[in-house]
């Protein structure tokens, strides 16, 4: 960690982060309030995936002891917060392009906060995410056998891991030069990531090298606890082999953990090389 970081953690300097994040987190809401394509678009994506793989895909996969569209919920929760979770990207790497952070730069605020606030406010978009796709599944089928705690406990995941994951993104909107370039590396590795997974198909009907890939495979681990939390495991299913999935939630917290410890610092030091170019 470098000598600002060290200041930032400071009592003082940790109220004036907090109160710099704040602000930018504002800032960055007030612009998606005003540039509503970005909500609009975010939000009929899930609903796009939602219908396509329950009303296309359902009827040609089985799942043994549960509804396949009580099966597809949980996966499309995990894929649409990581997919979430590239607006963090996109819009810093728009805003370096702009030249909107060489702005902050002069402003007396703590630079952490700018991607503390960024990342803070796409959690915004990942709740709205949600809820449309709450709504949309209810529609469809799709049932919560869960408790109330249970359901909260698994938004709550979902949110944190896709809050894990907007810090990867982070660091690289930093890296590259345009919002184009980000989108074209960031899908590279999101569809890998989301597809071999147990998302939309259990992944023990995969090949054996995919099926090791899936079972250790972050997203399987936040849809297998999303899944089990909800209730939609269904009710003859046997409890998976791998121990990332039969140990789901931990899993996924071990991964939030991790994410954060690695991205976080990685994020805020590539963040002071891009300003100081």
């Amino acid at each position: 960690m470098t000598a600002v970081t060290i200041d930032e953690l400071q009592p003082s300097r940790m109220a004036r982060v907090i109160g710099d994040s704040i602000t930018i987190a504002k800032r960055n809401i007030i612009k998606i309030r005003r540039v509503p394509d970005v909500l609009i678009f975010s939000t009929l994506s899930p609903i796009m995936f939602v219908l396509l793989f329950a009303y296309i895909f359902g009827s040609a996969i089985s799942v043994q002891g549960s509804s396949y569209r009580e099966f597809l919920i949980a996966g499309i929760f995990a894929q649409t917060s990581v997919f979430g979770a590239t607006f963090t990207g996109t819009s810093l790497a728009e805003d370096m392009q702009r030249g909107i952070i060489d702005r902050f730069r002069s402003l007396p605020m703590a630079p952490s906060a700018v991607l503390i606030g960024r990342t803070v406010a796409d959690v915004v978009i990942n709740v709205v995410s949600l809820v449309v796709m709450s709504v949309t599944g209810l529609i469809i089928g799709w049932r919560v056998h869960g408790s109330a705690l249970d359901t909260v406990q698994a938004y709550v995941l979902l949110l944190l891991f896709a809050y894990a994951i907007s810090w990867i993104m982070a660091t690289v909107g930093l890296l590259v030069r345009t919002p184009e370039v980000f989108n074209n590396a960031s899908f590279m590795v999101i569809f890998p990531l989301t597809f071999i997974a147990n998302t939309f198909v259990p992944s023990e009907v995969l090949p054996t090298p995919l099926r090791v890939v899936a079972q250790w495979n972050p997203v399987s681990a936040v849809t297998q606890a999303t899944r089990e939390l909800f209730g939609n495991t269904g009710t003859t299913n046997p409890l998976p082999d791998a121990w990332p999935l039969r140990h789901s939630v931990a899993t996924t917290l071990i991964w939030v953990v991790a994410i954060m410890v690695i991205f976080v610092p990685l994020a805020l030091r590539q963040f002071r090389r891009a300003v100081s170019r």
